[in-house]
């Protein structure tokens, strides 16, 4: 992944504003440490950070095409791009073997119609000089992140920027980018392209699961991935989601490696396992978490590379700041969560790698928080599933990316392959929804799919106390006390007259716990602007089905249910 930051139909001196933005486009250089570049024409700036995995060598950004009239900023990555290339009609001189050049080529083809053939993780800003039209777009789920920004002192300018910090100086007007949507400055209207058949949560689907099309649909998800022609890994707590992604891709690489993938395929780019065989897998914990156990175990059955690494409470206390900051958000659990992952992130990037594979999603497409174990009806619970992933930009994803990409490292989540979650999505809520009666755990059609202990014959995927492990929410499975430390943190910093008075000063989002308050505190000092709030979307867990306010897995009965039940 890269970023992006580009003003369009500027009101002003064009010229004249470029150093200012290229100091905006700075603040995101965590982004793509391996190259900037600044494109102006007209009255349009494109400016890019570039993180270089694939067409390392001569894939420099903004792409501007043979004739000039088309300018290019891509955040991302397209993994079917030599398929379309293949697709395109005319003749087109491509001046890198990047991925994304094919974007540009696409539209000078057939206009905004090209977003619906794209599959991968992108946000791009394209502008067509000649028209001076300006064509912005971000991916499905909303993987990659993207903002857009008005000053009410021009209102005919837009900006775009992969990070809010970019815009917070420049606008009084801040909106996340919507995930799955195309923008078009020549009718200013944004609007929805991506149309799915599960998007509607209210229709409730009567697909019986298949479990060969359920396994088959997310190893093709996880092979797509792994294009790269730089190292990469697997990043590995020993929960059920990261283990299965890295058993998948280990036997992936091991079979391109041995030169058993299909190659005449021109939908797979298998560049990764070409150039870097063999599979590193990084966890990181609190020491004797659950989670570096569990990795550990994991990482010796499939053979990976494994590299662990602890933090201190001390350490991730000091972090929580400079997380906010680059999480551009307040919202509990995503702090909780993205902690742990910035530090590992740090600890990956200094080894020189560029890209992990990770497993944000499942527990939204399978229902797996522990919380859905609530659900009242079958049609309740496809509908929240409906709902979390929809929003998965605003949590999950945006922790995935933003964490990593603090440090120039890229994440790539095969749980929401388009084409994965076209099968997983339109499985009927009976099938998911878990049931202690029946011995259905929670997420159990994936684990079965998983499961070949009704084969003799072949390698099991995973352990099976890895494939029937019971779910842990990131923020816990690295060690319980990390939440126990920062509740306690914020006890003492924050009192109870303050959180009692947290009404009259945000009257948006009121922090209903300490831990809320100080996060809030900490997002205000670095995001000042009234303008900032409008993208941050906080998750509270489902009151209306009785569950807690605290998003914790452990705050969930039946987490404790379950435990009980081993002793």
């Amino acid at each position: 992944m890269c970023g992006i930051f580009a003003v369009c139909n500027y009101q002003g001196d064009v010229d004249a504003y470029r150093q200012r933005a290229l100091y905006l486009s700075r603040k995101i250089r965590h982004r793509g440490p391996d190259w900037s570049g600044c494109h102006v024409v007209k009255n349009n700036i494109m400016c890019h950070e570039r993180l270089a995995i694939v067409g390392v060598d001569s894939g420099a950004q903004p792409l501007v095409s043979e004739d000039g009239n088309l300018v290019l900023c891509v955040n991302g990555e397209i993994y079917n791009h030599k398929h379309l290339r293949n697709q395109l009609k005319k003749p087109h001189h491509f001046k890198t073997s990047s991925d994304c050049e094919v974007i540009m080529h696409m539209y000078d083809e057939m206009g905004t119609d090209l977003v619906n053939h794209l599959d991968g993780m992108f946000s791009f800003v394209l502008l067509d000089v000649k028209r001076n039209r300006v064509v912005a777009a971000r991916d499905p789920i909303g993987i990659t992140t993207l903002y857009y920004g008005w000053n009410s002192k021009m209102p005919e300018t837009v900006y775009f920027s992969s990070e809010l910090k970019c815009l917070n100086e420049e606008c009084d007007k801040i909106l996340a980018f919507p995930p799955g949507h195309v923008y078009d400055s020549e009718t200013q209207e944004t609007t929805r392209w991506f149309n799915p058949t599960w998007w509607d949560g209210s229709k409730v689907p009567s697909n019986p699961v298949d479990y060969k099309l359920l396994r088959e649909s997310l190893e093709k998800a996880v092979r797509k991935r792994l294009m790269a022609e730089v190292p990469y890994g697997v990043l590995l707590s020993g929960g059920l989601d990261s283990s299965l992604i890295a058993a998948i891709a280990a036997r992936e690489a091991e079979k391109i490696a041995q030169g058993n993938g299909d190659n005449d395929d021109d939908n797979f780019d298998e560049s990764g396992p070409k150039c870097w065989p063999g599979v590193h897998s990084f966890s990181v914990g609190l020491p004797g978490s659950p989670d570096l156990l569990a990795a550990r175990e994991v990482a010796k059955y499939l053979k990976t590379i494994h590299h662990e690494y602890t933090f201190t409470i001390q350490e991730a206390l000091d972090a929580v700041s400079d997380v906010i900051y680059h999480l551009e958000t307040y919202d509990v659990t995503t702090i909780r969560a993205s902690t742990p992952m910035y530090l590992l992130s740090r600890k990956i990037k200094a080894m020189g790698v560029k890209m992990v594979l990770s497993g944000e999603g499942s527990d939204e497409v399978f229902g797996g928080y522990l919380y859905f174990h609530q659900a009242p009806d079958a049609a309740s619970f496809h509908s929240e599933c409906v709902d979390r992933v929809k929003n998965l930009h605003t949590a999950d994803c945006l922790r995935a990316n933003k964490s990593t990409m603090a440090w120039g490292l890229e994440a790539r989540v095969p749980f929401l392959d388009k084409e994965f979650l076209e099968v997983a999505m339109n499985i009927a809520p009976e099938e998911k929804r878990p049931n202690k009666a029946e011995g259905r755990m929670e997420k159990y059609i994936i684990r079965k799919a998983f499961d070949t202990s009704d084969d003799p014959s072949a390698k099991p995927y995973l352990p099976d106390n890895i494939l029937w492990r019971q779910k842990e929410q990131f923020s816990d499975g690295v060690g319980y006390s990390w939440i126990d430390s920062l509740k306690a943190v914020s006890e003492n910093k924050v009192s109870s007259e303050e959180l009692a008075q947290a009404g009259s000063r945000w009257s948006k989002d009121t922090p209903d716990t300490k831990e809320a308050y100080m996060y809030r505190v900490m997002f205000e000092q670095w995001f000042p602007q009234p303008a900032c709030t409008a993208s941050v979307v906080r998750w509270i867990p489902r009151a209306d089905w009785g569950c807690p306010s605290d998003p914790s897995g452990r705050a969930q009965k039946v987490h404790e249910q379950a435990y009980e039940e081993k002793k």
